[in-house]
C-alpha cells in the first residue's frame, strides 16, 4: 500500500510541476521556431557547451548536438543577415562532421577569418574524400580546389596526390 501511494504522489507531483511552467519552459517546449533569433542563439551555444561534456565525439544524431544545431539554424533563418549566427551555424556543422552543410555554409558566409579558413578546408577535404571513396574524381577536385583556396592542409595535398 505504501508503495502505491509514494508511486501516486510521486506522479502528481510530476503533473503538479508540468502545470507550473513558465513562459519560458513553455515556450522551450514549443520548439526554436517560437523563440527569437536571440534566444536560439543564446540556446543553441548553451546545448553545445552540455553536448561538449556528454558526449565524447560530436555528431548531430546525439540529442544535445542536434538540438545546438538545430536552435542556430533557426537564428541563422531568421536574421540570416547575421554574420555571427551563420559562421556559429556553419562552425556547428563541422563540428558535428555534417560536412556537406558545413561546406555550403563556409561557402555562403565569403570572406572568412584565418580560423575559419581551417574549419572551411576541413569541410572541403571531408568531402574530397568522400567523393574519391566512391570514384568520382571531377567532383574531389572540385572539392580539393576549392579546400585549398581557403586553406592548405595536409590531407587536401594528399588527397590531390591521388588524384593525379
Amino acid at each position: 500500500m505504501k508503495k502505491i501511494l509514494m508511486l501516486t504522489a510521486f506522479a502528481l507531483t510530476g503533473l503538479a510541476a508540468a502545470q507550473d511552467s513558465t513562459p519560458a519552459d513553455t515556450m522551450e517546449m514549443a520548439g526554436p521556431a517560437a523563440m527569437s533569433a536571440s534566444e536560439n542563439f543564446a540556446k543553441a551555444q548553451e546545448y553545445a557547451v552540455q553536448a561538449d561534456v556528454a558526449y565524447p565525439v560530436p555528431f548531430y544524431d546525439r540529442t544535445l548536438w542536434k538540438a545546438a544545431v538545430d536552435h542556430s539554424y533557426y537564428a541563422a533563418s531568421m536574421e540570416a543577415g547575421n554574420r555571427d549566427y551563420n559562421a556559429y551555424l556553419a562552425q556547428l556543422y563541422t563540428k558535428t562532421q555534417w560536412w556537406i552543410n558545413a561546406y555550403n555554409a563556409w561557402g555562403r558566409l565569403g570572406t572568412l577569418s584565418d580560423q575559419e579558413k581551417q574549419w572551411a578546408s576541413l569541410s572541403a577535404a571531408k568531402l574530397a574524400y568522400l567523393a574519391l571513396q566512391r570514384g568520382d574524381t571531377a567532383t574531389a577536385r572540385m572539392y580539393v580546389d576549392q579546400g585549398m583556396a581557403w586553406a592548405d592542409s595536409a590531407s587536401l595535398q594528399s588527397i590531390m596526390k591521388r588524384l593525379q
